[in-house]
């Protein structure tokens, strides 16, 4: 994955730092973020991905929904995918809100008769059918995850990848959001789902993944490869606490 570095700049150099932006643009390297990673899942498998923040868990689910390309290897997909991570990537704030829909919704892969058909649908369960016609950006935080929520949903796929469980927000919203997450990870043919919370991978998943600086450390059961999660952390805590000690 390609990555842009700048040196370092101290104070005072910072303050020419915009007369110096255009001379001096910053350096493209690249960076292994995952490495390794083999599986195959088949129809009814809810795999689980675990690991410590920046294991790779995010970039995984992005190579998955083809966001990021692979530089060695392949992925192979034989199915749609409905993808449940960033809801608000790809809404444009000067469009309203029904534009929104439709625009993000054939970003999504939708067909235009497709997003012109879930509008209602769509508008309804945000519980923006009042603001269909508003600007984007002059609806709150909330009612922007409430409609990307809503989008992103409206359609059952074969393949749902997703990034934690909604869990925020208005309590009568989160309620009917999990209900509909349930049903499209019941009705999925496959399911992955990146999580840190053990019960839920526990409850929804059959086999899972332990990643750990973008290489698996283990994949198997869910129980199996949970404990081994349990035992990193383990170390990782007490690693830590022995180097605050001998400070």
């Amino acid at each position: 994955m390609p990555l842009f570095t700048q040196d370092a700049r101290g104070v005072r150099a910072t303050l020419g730092l915009f007369l110096r932006a255009a001379f001096q643009p910053p350096r493209r390297e690249v960076c292994t973020t995952l490495d390794g990673i083999s599986f195959s899942l088949q129809a009814g498998d809810r795999l689980a991905v675990v690991g410590r923040n920046g294991a790779g868990k995010s970039t995984l689910l992005k190579v998955l929904v083809g966001a990021y390309p692979p530089t060695r290897g392949h992925v192979e997909i034989c199915g749609s995918r409905q993808a449940l991570l960033n809801l608000s990537l790809g809404f444009n704030q000067e469009a309203t809100v029904v534009e929104n829909i439709m625009l993000r919704g054939i970003a999504m892969g939708l067909r235009s008769q497709q997003a012109s058909a879930v509008i209602d649908e769509v508008l309804d369960f945000a519980e923006l059918t009042e603001k269909a016609g508003h600007r984007l950006r002059t609806l709150s935080a909330g009612q922007r995850m409430r409609l990307g929520f809503a989008l992103a949903t409206a359609v059952q796929h074969e393949i749902l990848i997703m990034d934690e469980w909604i869990g925020t927000g208005d309590a009568g919203f989160v309620a009917k959001a999990r209900d509909r997450i349930r049903s499209r990870v019941n009705n999925a043919r496959i399911v992955v789902l990146a999580s840190h919370n053990f019960q839920l991978i526990k409850d929804v998943c059959n086999v899972a993944m332990l990643l750990e600086a973008g290489r698996s450390l283990a994949y198997g059961p869910v129980e199996v490869v949970l404990r081994q999660y349990e035992t990193l952390l383990r170390e990782a805590a007490s690693g830590a606490d022995s180097d605050g000690r001998g400070q």
